[in-house]
């Protein structure tokens, strides 16, 4: 069976000031899906992060693990692998959600694996474990344009129209979640890069189905 995640892992920076930016789409994300479990994220200095257990989530019953470093992002590594290896969590068995330059907000990708993409969080992750070989999902928020807006352009609010956009894929992409735990990968990656609900359109006048006799 392919490995089923038991740990969710949502990036971003602690405090106020860094709460409504671009760069914490990984928190909005995971305390999205605390919030679906009911579950409470509290600080527990061992891994420098704000921490839930949720009992009996995985498919063989054991328990799911929430997960927002308290470190800063370049440091997400050390928060991320202390509590990995402390309950013997295998790489595969990691989900990261993160914000991806790369998609508009409102897009979201699931992969395992692949480079950092010069995402510090990532990067210290990599580092820390020694390997890249985790799942993560990528939340869109655009790009600036110019490479070296970038800095700035992750640690501001995005426009209303662009948080609702964001929003929305966090919605659609947390409803794989069970998937997820379940191990259910492929399910999971059909379920994020679904596009949206079309409306069922009825046949025009005069075009129905033929009644049987």
């Amino acid at each position: 069976m392919a490995a089923m995640i038991r740990l969710f892992v949502g990036l971003g920076n602690p405090g106020a000031e860094y709460e409504a930016t671009r760069h914490n789409a990984g928190f909005w994300w995971l305390e999205a899906l605390a919030a679906e479990l009911r579950a409470h994220l509290a600080p527990e200095r061992s891994y420098q992060g704000l921490v839930a257990r949720v009992n009996g989530k995985a498919a063989d019953g054991g328990p799911v693990w929430l997960l927002e470093p308290m470190t800063f992002m370049n440091r997400s590594g050390v928060s991320v692998a202390g509590l990995a290896r402390f309950f013997k969590i295998e790489p595969r068995q990691i989900l990261v959600v993160h914000d991806e330059l790369d998609l508009q907000p409102g897009q979201a990708k699931l992969k395992l694996g692949g480079s950092a993409a010069g995402h510090n969080g990532l990067k210290d992750i990599h580092a820390m474990l020694g390997t890249l070989d985790f799942w993560r999902l990528r939340l869109g928020i655009g790009h600036p344009g110019v490479k070296a807006e970038v800095p700035n352009y992750v640690l501001k609010r995005p426009s209303s129209d662009h948080r609702e956009a964001i929003a929305k894929a966090i919605e659609q992409s947390l409803a794989a979640a069970p998937l997820m735990m379940a191990g259910e990968m492929d399910k999971a990656l059909a379920r994020v890069h679904a596009g949206p609900q079309r409306a069922h359109k009825p046949p025009p006048p005069g075009r129905s189905e033929p009644e049987g006799d």
